[in-house]
This record gives C-alpha cells, sequence and structure tokens, in this order.
C-alpha cells in the first residue's frame, strides 16, 4: 500500500511544485491541465514514459483508484491560478488527495472532505492572493471534536498540523516540540481540534 500512496503523493507534490514555480498563470494551467489528461488517460490506455505515471498505473490503477480521481486533486491548484484564488475550490483539491488515499487505506469518515481542504488550504495560502483563514475556519469548526479512526490518523495528523497553523498568528516551524505534541495527542486521540 506504500507504493500506491506514496506515488498519489507525489502527483500532487508535482502539482504544487507547478504552482509554486510558476509566475506566468496561464503556463501554469496548461502545465496542470498535461497532467490531468494524462491521469485521466491512464484510465484507458499505458502510461506514458513518465515515472510519475508509470507508478500510478501500476501501483493504484489495480487497486480500483481511477486516474479521473487523482486527477480531481489537480483542480485545486487550479484555483490558485484565478485573478483572487479561489480558497474553496483549493480545498476541494485537498479533499479529493485525502479521498483518494482514504480509499486506497480501505478506510472512509464523513469529515475527510473537511480535514484534506484544511490541509490544503494550509500548504497552499502563501502561493496565491486572498483570505484562506476563513474559509480554514469553517472547516475547524465542521471537524471539532470529530475522532477519526486509526487506520485514518496518519492521514489526518497533517489536518492537526494545519489546524495549529492556522489557530497561530504565525505558521510554526518544522519539528518544534509543539508540533510534535500535536501529532502525538492527534495519533493518540484523533481529534484534529
Amino acid at each position: 500500500m506504500r507504493a500506491a500512496v506514496e506515488a498519489v503523493l507525489r502527483i500532487d507534490a508535482t502539482f504544487a511544485e507547478i504552482a509554486a514555480g510558476t509566475s506566468e498563470p496561464q503556463v501554469g494551467l496548461i502545465r496542470l491541465a498535461w497532467w490531468r489528461e494524462a491521469l485521466e488517460r491512464l484510465d484507458h490506455s499505458d502510461p506514458p514514459a513518465e515515472p510519475r505515471l508509470s507508478a500510478i498505473s501500476e501501483h493504484c490503477l489495480p487497486r480500483g483508484i481511477t486516474g479521473a480521481m487523482i486527477s480531481g486533486i489537480e483542480d485545486g491548484y487550479v484555483g490558485l491560478f484565478e485573478t483572487s484564488a479561489d480558497w474553496h475550490r483549493v480545498g476541494k483539491g485537498g479533499s479529493a488527495l485525502f479521498g483518494v488515499i482514504a480509499n486506497l487505506l480501505g478506510e472512509d469518515d464523513h469529515k475527510l472532505n473537511a480535514a484534506g481542504a484544511l490541509t490544503m488550504l494550509a500548504r497552499t495560502r502563501n502561493l496565491a492572493p486572498g483570505d484562506a483563514k476563513s474559509i480554514a475556519l469553517e472547516h475547524l469548526t465542521t471537524l471539532r471534536g470529530h475522532r477519526f479512526a486509526k487506520p485514518l490518523r496518519p492521514l489526518t495528523n497533517l489536518a492537526r498540523l494545519a489546524a495549529r497553523d492556522f489557530l497561530r498568528a504565525e505558521p510554526e516551524p518544522e519539528a518544534t516540540p509543539g508540533r510534535a505534541f500535536a501529532l502525538l495527542s492527534h495519533r493518540l486521540s484523533g481529534k484534529v481540534t
């Protein structure tokens, strides 16, 4: 299962690199569209000679995850290239990411959409103008008091860190004792907030 999850995360990282490394919105949109179409083609044809797409074909498709499902992640990054970032759209990309990984794990939770959206908003809010915080607070309200099942907690740990960053005036640096405690407490309780 690890190889399949890593393949999905590599695709997400590719989308993030495009969003972070493209100064011309139209160029970024074209690059994202190429990846979306390539992922969708995997559902009915062999992968091109591209290692990330080959990994999806080899590890995800046999487990019932389609290229079209994975391409849903791309739409969230498209929201960053709008004149004023569409943070609802960005959040939906995070929901798609969490949905695909949850499917691979054979788990489901009705609050995963909010956790995925919160995580994506935290990861991308420095890439585009706009107020991601107000939308993130809506997702935090949705998640308040909810306990995620143990198999989902390695994934929802990301939402726990995102919640911590949104509730602070400034995002916290990596590897601080506070972040380590947040991860441990989520691992034990399953609660994001």
